[in-house]
């Protein structure tokens, strides 16, 4: 797993034996064992790591107004219920939520104001909530709604 994964050799002193992965990668979940050895005695713990993938079709990043597809699917083996995508969640016009009994979101014609944060949340039967969260790109033009663009004589237009 080298060199995505690291320990933070100067937090042992305090009692912190974390391992760091960076990228996660869905092969790299499943249980994990730490084990400390300290004089005679040894202490060990298991982590089981779960991990969310979320895939784009097309990949990232999307042009504008081409059908995009966005999926959320999790290692977690309880039964889905729900599947809830949150764009821009900052309170006001642009925060949009869509809930759905599949993991899939469609937009047909994705904008500019697609683009930015995206947030998958699953439900499962037993209770869990999984989320995760990514940066959608969307090749496009942002410019004037009305493509007639006046400019002082002599000065510069954009």
């Amino acid at each position: 797993m080298k060199p995505r994964v690291s320990l933070q050799d100067s937090a042992f002193r305090n009692g912190n034996f974390s391992l760091r992965i960076d990228p996660v990668r869905s092969e790299d979940l499943g249980l994990y064992e730490a084990q400390v050895k300290y004089k005679a005695e040894v202490h060990s713990c298991h982590v089981e790591l779960g991990v969310i993938t979320v895939t784009l079709s097309p990949p990232n990043p999307v042009i504008e107004n081409e059908l995009l597809s966005m999926s959320c699917n999790s290692s977690h083996r309880g039964s889905l219920v729900e599947t809830c995508w949150f764009h821009n969640q900052h309170l006001g016009p642009n925060s949009r939520t869509f809930c759905s009994s599949s993991g899939t979101l469609s937009i047909f014609h994705p904008a500019m104001s697609d683009a930015g944060s995206w947030r998958c949340q699953l439900r499962y039967s037993d209770k869990e909530i999984i989320s995760a969260t990514f940066n959608l790109q969307i090749l496009g033009f942002d410019g004037p709604t009305n493509p007639v663009v006046y400019a002082a004589a002599g000065s510069a237009a954009d």
